[in-house]
């Protein structure tokens, strides 16, 4: 046994020959700088990422607000278009443009022939909503007509106002 002891301890010794007495400093400096390298990689990674979300979310938040603001435009406009269509504001509008309800309908078959009466549409006289302050002592109320209105006859031009009161065809409101 003492044998193999010295055998070890010669073995050990030619060992610790070859390996450098003392801890090692020039072993560790390159592990060390690997891990602080992957640190710094996987922090400014993370720094990126966090700012491309910051970007992304300041983004939607716009988009949001802009699809807001779109959103209420478009129910303004759709308010005034409901507006516009209801049926007593598209027959004031028409009165104003010159037009004239028209009287029954004249239908022309394939052939040629007419199927019904023609009659020419006449104009009746359109109230006026806001009468003005002098022209309710003036007449009674309803019978002037509505303002910059013509009322095309037959026999008149179509820019000449009409002056005999008439009752206006009763307006369903269309609901």
């Amino acid at each position: 046994m003492t044998r193999t002891a010295e055998q070890m301890k010669g073995r050990a010794g030619r060992l610790t020959r070859l390996m450098p007495s003392g801890p090692s400093t020039a072993a560790r400096t390159p592990f060390v700088l690997l891990v602080v390298l992957l640190l710094a990689g996987g922090l400014i990674s993370l720094l990126l990422l966090n700012s491309a979300l910051n970007e992304g979310s300041f983004k939607l938040s716009k988009l949001k607000r802009q699809t807001t603001e779109l959103t209420d435009e478009q129910q303004a406009l759709q308010r005034d278009v409901d507006g516009y269509s209801e049926p007593d504001a598209l027959e004031r509008r028409a009165r104003q443009l010159g037009m004239v309800p028209g009287g029954s309908p004249a239908f022309l078959d394939p052939d040629g022939t007419v199927r019904g009466v023609p009659e020419q549409a006449t104009a009746q006289p359109y109230p006026s909503e806001d009468p003005e302050p002098g022209a309710s002592a003036a007449g009674p109320a309803g019978s002037a007509s509505a303002p910059g209105l013509a009322s095309p006859t037959p026999s008149a031009s179509p820019a000449t106002p009409s002056t005999t009161p008439t009752t206006p065809p009763p307006t369903s409101s269309g609901r």
